[in-house]
């Protein structure tokens, strides 16, 4: 066992070094390195474990180890990130030793470094062991405090204090600290959810119905993607909240429908599902790669009803008329503030200029795809963040400057029960807390008749 937790420890650190150096995803260096290393399916948990929770935690981890460290900035970056890793498991799991811990990180300095590089870390763990951490309790200011103790950005806590208050914040940053849990939508066109259920039952999954969407079901223990039921294409992975958009849309039999940023298919996928493969979804997305996928969920699920097509959604008025589409999802470029527990480094990359840069993008689509949608129809604007300039404002704009448009407040209408009490006339904003699910945005337009 100690053989392979060494191992788990060593990918851990190569992960977690090439996140930061390379600013790449951690969920896909992770199922990469899974494949790659021949990981160990019972240490695939704790190699998880281990990269998202030092990601998670890495503000407050820097924040322990700064009185330590006595050159932070001679010190290389990946025994920093060893230090982090190290402290992490000290911290925040009980179930492996300190004296455990501190020996295999001075173990990968030998091999990594030398004899002078293993005595740093040796040295700085073990003065925590002996002094214990710093106290947060020393920071004077909430925010700062609040930032640091849950590992998010200054800005960006400063900023949401200002949008949802000093509470709701507290609330999000520490949802945001926890793993979320994978939901799937299963595919009523072909199985019913109690069946589906069963299925995966059988296949040694441990599933249960969602409490918010009717078709939805939750994961408690394996991984959906790995299912004989996914692959027959009974079910689909995605997130609660982005079931949500389809709701929105209303859609009835032989609609047309414009998905206009649409990859990785989810949302196109279940938009087909709901007019029972009559109708036509066009799909569109800028990248070849990504419009491929798109098709291949299709085909997985044997939905016949979803159109392809490469293109840029901000030049859509070119090559389709207008009035085409009976509704029109666009599903926004956003900063993506609401998929934190997925996607944790993106804390750490992030800057609140790139905010206002986005909230152009999403008014360039909207003016771009609207003319396309019909009189009475409907255009369903959404984004998987939480911050108000590129949600609320966004959409306050667009509205401000085409007169046509209006908020649609027979939204709730079409929406499950559960997440009723949250809609506010023609939006929902559902913040993680709300409903254990992703951050997510919706507002409901509709084009007026006369």
């Amino acid at each position: 066992m100690k053989g392979n937790r060494k191992n788990v420890r060593e990918t851990a650190l190569e992960l977690l070094d090439s996140v930061e150096k390379n600013q790449a995803y951690s969920n896909l260096l992770l199922n990469n390195a899974i494949e790659k290393n021949k990981i160990d399916k019972k240490d695939t948990g704790l190699l998880t474990e281990l990269i998202y929770g030092t990601l998670q935690r890495r503000m407050t981890l820097d924040f322990y180890l700064d009185p330590f460290i006595k050159n932070n900035s001679k010190l290389e970056k990946w025994v920093l990130q060893l230090l982090r890793l190290t402290l992490y498991q000290m911290v925040y799991l009980d179930r492996i030793p300190d004296r455990a811990a501190i020996f295999e990180a001075v173990e990968i300095a030998k091999r990594r470094g030398h004899k002078g590089i293993a005595g740093v870390v040796n040295g700085v763990l073990r003065s925590i062991q002996r002094q214990g951490l710093p106290s947060l309790g020393a920071i004077s200011d909430p925010t700062e405090k609040l930032a640091i103790e849950t590992s998010h950005p200054v800005w960006l806590v400063k900023r949401w204090v200002s949008q949802f208050g000093y509470e709701k914040t507290k609330e999000m940053c520490e949802m945001n600290l926890t793993a979320p849990l994978q939901t799937a939508r299963v595919n009523v066109t072909r199985i019913s959810v109690e069946d589906c259920l069963l299925q995966l039952e059988k296949e040694g999954f441990l599933v249960e119905p969602s409490p918010i969407i009717p078709e939805a079901i939750k994961c408690l223990r394996g991984n959906l993607a790995a299912s004989n039921t996914f692959k027959e294409g009974l079910l689909t992975i995605q997130d609660e909240s982005s079931m949500l958009a389809a709701y929105a849309l209303g859609v009835k039999k032989d609609d047309r429908i414009l998905d206009a940023c649409a990859a990785p298919g989810g949302k196109s996928t279940h938009i087909a599902e709901k007019l029972q493969n009559s109708g036509k979804v066009l799909s569109l997305d800028l990248h070849e790669h990504k419009v491929k996928l798109i098709a291949e969920n299709a085909g997985r699920l044997g939905l016949t009803n979803i159109e392809t097509k490469k293109l840029d959604s901000r030049t859509i008025q070119g090559h389709i008329e207008a009035e085409t589409f009976d509704s029109i999802l666009l599903d926004a470029p956003c900063s993506g503030l609401g998929v934190m527990r997925r996607k944790p480094d993106m804390k750490y990359t992030k800057r609140e200029e790139d905010l206002s840069r986005l909230q152009q993008i999403q008014l360039d689509l909207l003016e771009a795809v609207s003319p396309l949608v019909k009189k009475g129809g409907t255009i369903v604007y959404s984004t998987c963040t939480v911050d108000r300039e590129e949600n609320q404002e966004t959409v306050r704009l667009f509205l401000e400057k085409n007169p046509g448009f209006e908020g649609d407040l027979s939204l709730a209408d079409r929406m499950p029960e559960a997440v009723r009490p949250l809609i506010r006339g023609y939006d929902i904003q559902i913040l993680p807390q709300d409903l254990g699910s992703d951050g997510f945005y919706i507002a409901c337009l509709q084009r007026k008749v006369d």
